[in-house]
């Protein structure tokens, strides 16, 4: 009797035979020189491309020795430290400044500045019913998928949406940088309602507030939030704005764009890579680290019981048995992230406000535990220090942000670097990025299907 067998009966048979004929053999790759996540043996990233829209430094050469140096990252030739400090001083937001810097290369003047944070605001429009047919319907609770579906839609609202002369790509990162915060928060407010059963909350942005400030007033029922909360959350975008042309979803920006498609495309791509949880959600993996280390760490200020859970999630013995401390170490960075240096004195002032006092503490000894159990356990001595998701977990914790908006807002202010790679591609690129693959697969010889069998 014959017998009807289901996708599910057969899944895995071929699941099986999927991943035997997957496999490549591991000395392969040394035999070929493979620079494995284009990276070579020492991790040093290989050399595809020039960009002059930011620097990353984290050694330097003296005499005919190159040793490593506390962290530095520069936008357009400008230290972010000084950035930074430039508007903290100036008592002023700084996310569209360095969006402006970012796309213009040049740091704007008054008159500048306000021209763009105007039409920044012109362009907060989404399309008639477009959080009615496309946000509200069928919202996930997966922010990011919400988002890149919103993405590709808009191309449908656009007149012009192929056009990938500079002037139109232009105007359609412009309005994607404007759009962002407000697509991330409706995407939230529609899970929350639809999927949480939560009350409904769609508000409409403010013209006279900044990025950060709109996302505050938009995602809190009440609206209200506090000038510090708006400034940290203001500093966590200018720090994740840009990191150079190497890191995956920014390099993926620059594969796709070199295909000749058009912006909607390839920042759904760009989005797409950014949203794996070795590159956009590692701020979230920090705080789902320490909720865990707090539930079986009784006392906080104990040394050896917090290197003790140190070592066990090293062993993969604690959390989410990877192996992994979260938040410390970076691929480029060795003896400091400068992001993490400046995300940390933020995080401090908002902690004293808020009343997180001991927590803020507890990260600084997890900060100061951490290279030491590490040196410890993987006998690396190199230099190991926190990177930029060590504290902006943290900040984001404070600030009430839902966890479901964590690489959403890492996404919001990324989108601003994107867009200069964008651009940088289309005027500099000329050529599609087609990196070469070695086919190791043995030649075969072809057998007719009557005479197959499951031997051949």
């Amino acid at each position: 009797m014959k017998q009807n067998h289901t996708f599910g009966d057969q899944l895995e048979h071929l699941t099986a035979l999927c991943e035997e004929n997957a496999r490549i053999d591991e000395l392969l790759y040394t035999l070929y020189d493979v620079k494995r996540g284009l990276r070579d043996i020492d991790g040093k990233g290989v050399l595809t491309g020039l960009t002059n829209i930011s620097t990353i430094l984290q050694n330097k050469k003296v005499g005919n020795e190159v040793i490593p140096c506390d962290g530095e990252l520069y936008y357009r030739g400008y230290n972010v430290v000084d950035l930074v400090k430039g508007c903290a001083e100036e008592n002023r937001f700084g996310y569209e400044e360095t969006a402006y810097l970012l796309l213009f290369g040049k740091l704007p003047t008054v008159s500048e500045l306000e021209q763009f944070k105007k039409i920044i605001s012109s362009q907060r429009v989404l399309p008639r019913n477009f959080t009615r047919d496309v946000i509200m319907k069928a919202p996930s609770g997966d922010i990011m998928n919400t988002l890149t579906r919103c993405i590709l839609t808009l191309y449908s609202y656009d007149k012009n949406p192929t056009d990938t002369s500079v002037s139109n790509v232009l105007r359609q990162c412009i309005g994607l940088i404007a759009l962002m915060p407000q697509l991330c928060v409706y995407a939230y407010q529609a899970h929350k309602h639809s999927n949480l059963g939560q009350a409904l909350f769609i508000v409409p942005p403010k013209k006279e507030l900044s990025t950060a400030e709109n996302i505050l007033y938009m995602l809190r029922p009440d609206h209200s939030y506090t000038e510090l909360e708006a400034k940290v959350l203001d500093l966590a975008l200018t720090l994740h704005a840009e990191h150079g042309g190497g890191n995956n979803s920014t390099f993926t920006m620059h594969v796709v764009t070199s295909s000749g498609t058009d912006t909607y495309s390839a920042v759904a791509a760009a989005l797409c890579s950014l949203k794996g949880p070795k590159h956009g959600g590692a701020n979230l993996k920090v705080v789902e680290m320490f909720a865990d280390l707090k539930k079986h760490v009784r006392d906080w200020n104990d040394d050896r019981q917090i290197s003790e859970y140190l070592a066990k999630l090293l062993d993969k013995q604690a959390f989410d048995k990877t192996g992994l401390i979260y938040g410390v170490g970076h691929a480029v960075y060795t003896i400091s992230d400068p992001r993490s240096i400046m995300m940390k004195k933020f995080t401090k002032q908002l902690s004293d406000q808020l009343h997180f006092e001991k927590e803020f503490a507890l990260y600084e000894k997890v900060e100061e535990l951490a290279p030491k159990v590490i040196g410890e356990r993987r006998k690396i001595y190199k230099g190991l220090s926190t990177n930029v998701d060590f504290y902006s977990g943290f900040a984001y914790r404070m600030l009430g942000l839902p966890l479901e908006l964590y690489t959403p807002m890492f996404a919001t202010a990324r989108i601003a670097g994107w867009s200069a790679h964008r651009l940088e591609e289309l005027i500099c690129g000329k050529k599609i990025i087609r990196p070469a693959y070695m086919s190791v697969a043995p030649a075969k010889k072809y057998i007719p299907l009557s005479d197959r069998t499951d031997d051949n």
